[in-house]
């Protein structure tokens, strides 16, 4: 078996075989430092990734804000929709290339990126392209106490150039959905994608390039944090605003540097997310909506839910069938149509995970399924692959049931009452999503008000609809994206006063 993403499928002046470069005012550049890509399936080395220094980011937001001035800047909304909409046929044309990037950068299934993450990647082009050109803005008919008139309306400015910084676990999916408001807005981008998963990011450059973007409106950076790529967009004084999605820790780093300039932020942070499961619920769909909610992607979607509280009558009933939906989950490879199970994004990230699932048992949590590294006989077992678990048994201050874990891990606990479910699932300093499973009318409504996340799903999990609000409360981020809030961010609003008498 090889690895099915090779760097040879990046077709094009963008990188010569095993080797990613940056996307800077319209072409590929090199730096003098590289940094190695691991692939998380085998841990085999991919390629080699140029890292941008400060010069290389500093020329990035120069050609971004000279593409403001220039042709993109003077398009109306319509010719930039008309844009995007290339871009999104160019990625479909791209379609296998981006699979192959998404599948050998983070070891997913290859049903799982033909699916979701690039239909999506698409479909997001597609969509703002459409909140764009039909989304009104305000206009009043103002009449003064002495019988003179004006007219007030708004009108949509771009914000300038947008720095966006995107996760590793969705990486085309996370970054188009920003990608695609910004441009349609008439801003210009700098995107750094995780430095783990740098090659679906390639081929959208690439994309943009031959759907006809003009050079300097997106231009993409590889990197890290501190000291490197990262820090030295959010510092950039060149840069209007930043967006972001990822751990809370680096978007709060992020958020003292854009308090010196004043930018304006949009995160996207973690969460530790509740499901709550009542005695009335069709059992069947919630034990199999929380296999997917605990366990797609490998636990490694912000979305993902790590707490489970179960009404007492059928506690028993669900851990032992939740359990056992858990171990029969499909390992494979990722090429493999059956697959469920996909590795961990790095072996950092794998001793991490491995470490709460130690530090579970140290808390006196029963272990239920899992716990473990599977064993594979084959060039899997050098990746970065943990079993599925669940567990029990902890209580509700345990740090296994209040840090997010971000791994294909949920603690199970009993609950009485609807007070008490809804009083559990709150009691974190995360407030991103949440599933309810029941068929109580009264009580799923309830749910929405009660539950103090910016998402709640009731008996499903993971539809969504990109008109409505997404973002979260607490600790989990810091705005709202999706349809015209999305706009709201990445457009200056002014209003226009013109007395009519």
């Amino acid at each position: 078996m090889t690895t099915l993403w090779r760097p040879e499928l990046l077709s094009g002046e963008s990188s010569s075989p095993g080797l990613l470069r940056n996307f800077v005012d319209g072409g590929f550049v090199e730096t003098g430092t590289t940094f190695p890509k691991l692939g998380p399936v085998t841990g085999a080395h991919l390629f080699d990734v140029c890292e941008a220094d400060e010069a290389t980011v500093d020329a990035a937001v120069t050609a971004a804000r000279t593409a403001l001035n220039g042709p993109w800047g003077r398009m109306s909304e319509q010719e930039r929709a008309a844009v995007l909409r290339d871009v999104a046929d160019e990625l479909e044309r791209r379609f296998d290339d981006l699979v192959a990037a998404e599948v050998g950068d983070t070891g997913k299934s290859i049903s799982q990126a033909r699916t979701l993450d690039i239909p999506r990647g698409a479909a997001n082009f597609r969509a703002f392209a459409d909140f764009a050109t039909t989304t009104p803005t305000e206009s009043y008919t103002t009449v003064l106490p002495d019988g003179r008139r004006a007219l007030n309306y708004a009108v949509r400015k771009p914000a300038g150039v947008v720095a966006i910084i995107v996760p590793w676990n969705l990486p085309l999916l996370l970054l188009t959905w920003k990608v695609a408001p910004a441009l349609a807005c008439g801003n210009a981008v700098v995107v750094k994608p995780s430095e783990e998963t740098p090659a679906s990011a390639t081929v959208l450059a690439e994309a943009m390039a031959a759907a006809g973007v003009p050079p300097g409106v997106f231009n993409l950076v590889h990197g890290f944090g501190p000291a490197s790529a990262g820090e030295f967009l959010t510092r950039h004084d060149g840069v209007d605003a930043i967006t972001f999605t990822g751990e809370s820790a680096t978007g709060t780093a992020i958020a003292k540097a854009a308090a010196d300039g004043v930018k304006a932020v949009s995160f996207e942070l973690g969460g530790k997310n509740a499901g709550v499961v009542f005695a009335d619920a069709n059992l069947d769909a919630a034990i199999e909506g929380s296999v997917r909610s605990t366990f797609t992607n490998g636990g490694q979607v912000c979305l993902c839910t790590e707490r489970l509280y179960v009404e007492r009558p059928v506690y028993e009933e669900f851990c032992e069938r939740l359990a056992l939906r858990a171990d029969a989950l499909t390992f494979g490879w990722p090429s493999e149509e059956s697959t469920v199970n996909m590795p961990l994004i790095s072996r950092q990230h794998r001793d991490k995970v491995l470490g709460y699932y130690d530090l579970a048992r140290t808390e006196g949590a029963t272990v239920l399924a899992g716990g473990g590294v599977p064993s594979f006989g084959d060039a899997r077992d050098n990746g970065c692959y943990v079993q599925p678990t669940v567990v029990t048994g902890l209580p509700p201050d345990a740090r296994t049931t209040t840090e997010e874990i971000f791994g294909p891990i949920c603690h199970v606990a009993p609950f009485d009452t609807e007070d008490e479910a809804f009083a559990q699932a709150n009691n974190s300093p995360y407030g991103l999503a949440a599933t309810v499973w029941t068929r109580d009318v009264g009580r799923a409504h309830r749910a929405g008000t009660a539950l103090d996340v910016g998402l709640v799903w009731v008996n499903t999990w993971f539809l969504r609809d990109l008109r409505t609000p997404f973002g979260g409360t607490k600790l989990s981020g810091l705005g709202r994206e999706g349809g015209t809030h999305s706009l709201d961010f990445y457009s200056e609003l002014t209003n226009v006063c013109v007395e009519l008498s």
